[in-house]
């Protein structure tokens, strides 16, 4: 796809700011700790992030298109950045100016096959809302379109022009960053940072494709075809491509407006639990979840019988649960009743949140004493909890968790993100609300479904250990052969490599030391000899550089 200069302009911005804090990163993360001053580095760290997390909030305002969508990604990746910069990025608005109507008009028009006025009865040029990636009007069908859909006021989606490519060109250059990160090591240790990459890429491929919004919301309305309490619109596939989406008018009272819920003789309490309850549905029933329940998507329908139900709209971010993720969540589930900590770094490995290089002692300590802590309350006595201590042991855990090369899939962390939307909507509801209430019925059953799969895994894990058993014995007189016969030889080679690794951070210990010792020579022989301390002070950049970059041989063998 050919870039225009304004193309090329912007991916070169999103480079700049990239370079610009990986080199700072590097500077105060990996050099100043190598010269001793890892104190400063550690010092500065907070004051740094925040401010970095706010020149990529004005750099995402000011480009909008894709930027919005990675700052909103950011702010959910409590797995692998600061809570400095997610805290910063969490309230970042998909709002942008509108585009002008005419340009709408013949994207609109270009998607259809025909002027607007021949394919909607009435068609309003004042948005009913802006985002990044597009914006909706309100419309009236056909007479003919009414007749045949049972339609008449419509809510019509229409991409913004030109959206593919600034999509394609942010793309680009995101995958150029993360290969980029690759090369740190400090970063690829924790991060897999094209693996980030390519799952936001067909998050967002998805969201730009109306034809699979509207096949969303279509199996969302098939889900809860038979609950009262839920409704969907109805999708106008004749009025629909993949740039234009055209969707039932179901504007009715916005979920957070408490007073015009009282005004309509609805309780907000109730309606938290009722939403509560829907939500929960979605993930351990139907496992399609809506993963953007913000109260611009949901509303209150007051119904002529005096009952009211809740509707929801743009089903462009929905979170299913794969089979894969499904499985690791139900060993979860095992291990939690069971309180196994291993099990439950299993779990986590299963369902891909531990990479590879993960160290999980320090992960399995900290779940032992969760388990000693809270494993065996229940959800009542969870409830009667202190809500201080919860909080600092959720910090100290989540410090745990983010020294970790921790890495929550996508799908997860859409999942998380519904749970979360969906427990701060509810206690803005209702501020006596209690997550635990909702929560405790689908958990309970869940446990008793997985009953049976339980009782045989146990009895799989009794039989491995017999086994074990069996041949320990067996095992121990061939030990024990082999000592007698002198065969017996023992593996070192991690031993060796750790020994290697020491002298090697010896010889840089040795080469900082010696810049220190000729800087600051050069420094005290400026005043009586000026030559010799500039000149032992240009010197001392070579033992820096070894400190800093240079390949030390290896340790010598005997």
């Amino acid at each position: 796809m050919q870039q225009t200069p304004q193309h090329r302009a912007r991916y070169r911005c999103i480079l700049r700011f990239a370079a610009r804090a990986f080199v700072q990163i590097w500077w105060f993360e990996l050099v100043l700790p190598r010269v001793g001053l890892a104190r400063v580095a550690d010092r500065t760290r907070e004051g740094r992030m925040l401010r970095l997390a706010r020149r990529f909030r004005a750099l995402a305002v000011d480009l909008g298109g894709l930027m919005i969508k990675v700052g909103q990604f950011m702010s959910s990746r409590l797995d692998v950045l600061p809570p400095e910069i997610t805290a910063e990025l969490a309230d970042l608005q998909d709002e942008v100016p509108a585009e002008m109507f005419d340009d709408i008009r013949a994207a609109a028009e270009a998607e259809l096959g025909m002027p607007l006025p021949h394919a909607f009865a009435t068609f309003d040029p004042v948005p009913v809302a802006a985002a990044s990636l597009g914006q909706a009007h309100r419309a009236t069908l056909s007479a003919i379109d009414a007749a045949d859909t049972g339609l008449d006021r419509v809510i019509v989606k229409v991409q913004r022009p030109g959206i593919d490519r600034i999509v394609a060109v942010d793309l680009a250059a995101l995958r150029r960053v993360a290969r980029w990160a690759q090369r740190v090591r400090i970063v690829a240790s924790r991060v897999d940072a094209p693996a980030l990459v390519e799952e936001f890429a067909q998050t967002c491929q998805e969201e730009i494709d109306y034809l699979h919004e509207a096949a969303s919301a279509e199996r969302f309305a098939t889900d809860f075809a038979a609950d009262a309490r839920v409704g969907a619109p109805a999708v106008v596939w004749e009025r629909s491509t993949r740039r234009v989406l055209t969707l039932e008018d179901v504007t009715a009272i916005k979920i957070s407006d408490t007073a015009a819920l009282r005004a309509a003789g609805i309780d907000p309490a109730e309606v938290a639990q009722v939403f509560a309850q829907v939500m929960l549905d979605q993930v351990f029933t139907h496992s399609f979840v809506h993963a953007d329940p913000h109260p611009g998507n949901i509303f209150v329908t007051p119904l002529p019988d005096g009952s009211w139900r809740l509707t929801f709209i743009d089903f462009g971010m929905m979170a299913e649960v794969p089979d894969g993720i499904r499985a690791g969540l139900r060993t979860l589930v095992i291990a939690v009743a069971g309180r196994d900590s291993r099990g439950m770094i299993a779990a986590a490995q299963q369902i891909g949140v531990l990479l590879p290089s993960t160290n999980t002692a320090e992960l399995e300590r900290a779940l032992s004493m969760l388990f000693a802590r809270f494993g065996g309350m229940g959800f009542n006595e969870l409830r009667d909890v202190d809500p201080r201590e919860l909080q600092k042991f959720g910090m100290e855990f989540g410090e745990t968790v983010r020294s970790l090369p921790v890495q929550f899939p996508e799908k997860l962390l859409l999942l998380l993100r519904a749970v979360s939307l969906t427990s701060g909507m509810c206690s803005a509801l209702d501020p006596a609300f209690n997550i635990w209430e909702p929560v405790e019925p689908y958990a309970t059953k869940l446990l008793r479904d997985e009953s049976g799969n339980f009782m045989q895994d146990l009895g799989a894990q009794a039989m491995s250990n017999m086994s074990s058993m069996w041949r320990l014995p067996a095992r121990v007189d061939g030990v024990l052969d082999r000592l007698d016969s002198g065969s017996l030889t023992f593996d070192i080679s991690s031993l060796e490599l750790r020994l290697d690794r020491i002298i090697r951070v010896a010889y840089r210990a040795v080469s900082a030391v010696l810049f220190g010792g000729m800087l600051i020579g050069g420094v005290l022989l400026l005043e009586p000899a000026s030559g010799w301390g500039v000149a032992l002070m240009c010197v001392s950049v070579l033992p820096l550089l070894h400190a800093l970059f240079g390949r030390e041989r290896r340790a010598p063998r005997s």
